[in-house]
């Protein structure tokens, strides 16, 4: 902890020395001008053994550079935003006062130097340093965590997918770094694939923790049962079960879950009370996927029917969370009208598949995740 002394007076700084060194502070350090204190504070570079500047007592007047200029230009800086400047002043100008609050200080106090009142402002100043510290080291703490977290959830989501019959291309825009949207697919057979998109409850923190708890029951459910109705159940039984009734918060989620069969040509599906996904037949016809059941968690027994769409040639199926809906348009009716004419013919997925749907200036900064999803087999 290091205290530094800014007066052009070095009878001023004599004082206080002599009352902090009395009182114990033994590191500190007597400057006589604006500059001076620059070069030791290194504005702009990094010097670690300024790291430990906690309180900076600085007198108002002094020439070529004032004291209200010097504390402007440290608080600019953001390594020493939160080192306490106390002013040092003989003036009796409030509104002088005042701007040197304003401009960062913490206090003041006015010569000539009151013992007493000179080390209890000192005191409330290095209790507010230390608390501005902790608080500091618990957020990078916190913002490590998330980074970690984020870099879990990520890890998750499973790359595009180009093989002869089927490609599969998604966007993922999430409003946080942690996200309530999720995809997966899986290969279940040479010509089976299955494919999911999911939009928990909310977004941020607490969606995306139930959401990669959900996403490793879902691997577990999909290797292991496969079948539609079969794993939406499964998922609805876990998710009740982290049902808490103390805070009275019902998760749950909304999912399309399919199984593309590019050799008998068929998609069976559920939509879980999801947005209406699109089909694109044979590039002539588009259809809903929009039938199954209600969303995941809300009761305890759901009852769950898959519905199955065959195609000749081609198909494309394009899937997305409601952040798109509303990103598009104040009217969610009509956004998913406007998603069927655009999947009414074949999407080029050499661009962001979100850009068929949205302006890049439309994809920035939303208050909800983001995703869109699709599949095209031939």
């Amino acid at each position: 902890m290091t205290i530094l002394l800014v007066d052009d007076n070095t009878v001023n700084l004599f004082v206080i020395e002599k009352i902090l060194d009395s009182a114990g502070y033994k590191d500190t350090v007597s400057l006589t001008s604006a500059q001076e204190l620059f070069d030791y504070l290194q504005i702009g570079e990094q010097n670690p053994t300024c790291n430990s500047v906690d309180l900076i007592l600085l007198d108002i007047m002094m020439p070529e550079i004032d004291g209200l200029e010097a504390c402007r230009r440290i608080k600019q800086q953001e390594r020493f935003k939160d080192v306490q400047i106390i002013f040092v002043t003989a003036l009796e100008d409030k509104n002088k006062l005042a701007e040197a609050l304003d401009v960062g200080g913490s206090d003041y106090i006015t010569k000539p130097i009151n013992k007493t009142e000179l080390l209890a402002r000192i005191r409330v100043a290095l209790r507010l340093k230390a608390e501005l510290d902790w608080h500091t080291q618990h957020e990078n703490k916190i913002q490590y965590e998330l980074d970690l977290a984020t870099h879990v959830q990520r890890s998750l989501l499973n790359p595009p997918l180009n093989e002869k019959n089927i490609q599969i291309e998604v966007s993922y825009l999430p409003s946080f770094n942690l996200a309530g949207d999720m995809y997966y697919w899986h290969k279940i057979s040479e010509h089976r694939h299955a494919v999911i998109l999911l939009d928990m409850m909310g977004h941020g923190i607490s969606a995306s923790l139930v959401c990669m708890f959900i996403s490793s029951v879902l691997r577990e459910a999909i290797k292991q049962l496969v079948e539609p109705e079969l794993v939406i159940k499964e998922l609805n039984r876990y998710m009740v079960l982290i049902h808490n009734e103390k805070v009275g918060i019902p998760y749950y989620f909304t999912a399309i879950y399919m199984i593309v069969d590019t050799e008998q040509k068929t998609i069976e599906y559920v939509n879980a009370g999801h947005p209406p996904g699109f089909a694109l037949i044979d590039e002539e016809t588009v259809v809903p996927i929009n039938k199954g059941c209600c969303a995941v968690g809300f009761f305890d027994e759901i009852e769950v029917k898959k519905e199955v769409i065959s195609y000749e040639k081609n198909i494309q199926v394009v899937l997305y969370t409601d952040g798109v809906l509303e990103a598009m348009g104040p009217n969610e009716i009509q956004s998913e009208k406007q998603i069927e004419t655009l999947t009414s013919k074949k999407w080029d997925h050499s661009q962001g598949i979100i850009d068929n749907l949205l302006s890049k200036e439309k994809q920035q900064d939303q208050p909800d995740d983001m995703c869109v999803l699709m599949v095209q087999c031939n």
